[in-house]
């Protein structure tokens, strides 16, 4: 393989730690890009999975292969530029750069971020004659206004923008802040870090079974190329087991474990600022107005960094710190048709739930505002049958069995579907999203339903 050909299939690889590929898309690159160094062994197993690549198939996913963005605010600036009847340079995507753009233009009306409330701000026509400004009051206010739509729009993409770097912490640790020229530097180390984080960004599958161990075979194969010249401090970035931090020096473990701790903190601060009081801590049952989407990739987020902090403490011998304060794991939402489905099938809450419903909330312990300690983690999880330590709540969680490769599939809100044309259709109709179903594509969906498109035994009553 050429040079300048293997470069661009690892800066592909490098593309996908931040965006949403299928496992077996990754799976043909990395076996693009070990071209010619592959045991045969290696290459049948990770062709396995590359089979069902899109570049293999006839059809491609109806799933997205990248996570949502934040919109910027292109489409204000431009609004902006008419208006004020001037131009400057701007970063649309980036709120700092918006909230600057947003205080040079405002000069011209006496417009400051700091004083910008619509009622106590504005000047009256005695102070803006004094100021030199030949504008009328309903000119005035439209600046006015538009300046505050600027100003919000700075503030809703930093939000968005921290909710999505937080996501992408949580299932894919520090990957997308490695350097590309690092990443490439070390390909078998790159090819494992790709494959791996693809692995953990699959999607939930409505379904009573858990989630599969994304450390299955094929990353498994990966991981055992590397050797001790590996950089296993890439590697690090996505997989904090006790194997891989043993080969970082003691300052790196300290690095990391401060990077996690920040991520931790920052994740509880946000989860603090969308918690509901009327959400029930003993069911984390969904209810309607709740943003369950946002709270869940927090919670991703927040218990990634909790399980990466506590690895790294253990590496440093150092989980005696957690008699001081040991901060508890947060609860996803639930669909009120999963849980109902757990019960109709003998089940019962999450002991997990029940843990976290008896502990303080953890922005409370992380602000210092309560106290709880490992000695109280420790009880909770024995009042709910659980074992502290192998159940991941005072100590990292013991490694799982490798998993199985399995073809990703194809899912419409968590809900296998057989044909990826008729998931397309089925997701625009509305269906399994727990909102009214279309009524122009209802029939067609009902249609796909009917033919057994959709897996009885995938979708309860």
């Amino acid at each position: 393989m050429r040079n300048r050909n293997r470069r661009e299939i690892m800066a592909e690889l490098y593309g996908s730690l931040d965006r949403r590929y299928r496992p077996e898309d990754v799976a043909d690159l990395v076996l693009r890009a070990l071209e010619g160094r592959l045991t045969r062994r290696e290459h049948v197993v990770l062709e396995r999975a590359a089979k069902h690549s899109s570049r293999g198939a006839a059809w491609f996913s109806s799933m997205s292969a990248d996570y949502a963005r934040p919109v910027g605010g292109a489409r204000q600036v431009a609004a902006a530029d008419r208006l004020f009847g001037q131009s400057a340079e701007v970063d649309p995507d980036d709120p700092e750069s918006l909230l600057e753009y947003a205080a040079n233009i405002g000069r011209s009306i006496r417009w400051t971020p700091a004083r910008s409330d619509f009622l106590a701000d504005r000047l009256n026509r005695q102070a803006r004659d004094a100021a030199g400004m030949d504008l009328s009051k309903r000119q005035y206010n439209r600046r006015f206004r538009m300046l505050r739509r600027l100003s919000a729009k700075a503030g809703t993409l930093a939000v968005e923008r921290d909710k999505r770097r937080l996501l992408m912490a949580g299932v894919t640790g520090f990957a997308v802040e490695v350097p590309f020229e690092r990443f490439a530097a070390d390909v078998d180390a790159a090819c494992f870090v790709a494959y791996y984080t693809a692995r953990r960004k699959l999607r939930r599958e409505f379904s009573l079974a858990g989630r599969d161990n994304p450390f299955d075979e094929i990353a498994s194969l990966l991981l055992d190329r590397c050797t001790s010249r590996s950089d296993w401090w890439l590697i690090a970035q996505v997989r904090t087991s006790a194997d891989v931090l043993e080969q970082l020096s003691e300052e790196e473990r300290g690095l990391l474990l401060g990077r996690w701790s920040s991520v931790l903190r920052h994740s509880a601060a946000m989860l603090r600022e969308r918690w509901s009081p009327d959400t029930d801590r003993e069911t984390m049952i969904v209810r309607r107005g709740h943003d369950s989407t946002t709270w869940n990739n927090l919670a991703v987020a927040y218990n990634a960094a909790r399980a990466g902090w506590l690895a790294c403490l253990a590496a440093m011998n150092a989980r005696e710190l957690l008699d001081a304060a040991c901060p508890g794991k947060v609860m996803r939402l639930m669909a009120a048709d999963l849980a109902a489905w757990h019960r109709a099938d003998g089940g019962d809450v999450d002991p997990n739930t029940k843990v976290w419903a008896a502990l303080p909330p953890p922005w409370e312990v992380l602000d210092g505002r309560v106290g709880c300690t490992r000695a109280d983690v420790e009880s909770a999880c024995r009042r709910a049958g659980l074992d502290p330590a192998s159940s991941g709540w005072t100590a990292p969680a013991p490694r799982r069995a490798t998993a199985v490769f399995r073809p990703t599939p194809e899912l419409v809100h968590g809900v296998t579907v057989a044909d990826p044309v008729w998931a397309a259709l089925l997701r625009r109709a509305g269906v399994f999203s727990g909102k009214h179903v279309k009524e122009e594509l209802a029939a067609d969906a009902l249609h796909g339903l009917r033919s057994g498109v959709v897996p009885v035994k995938d979708h309860p009553a």
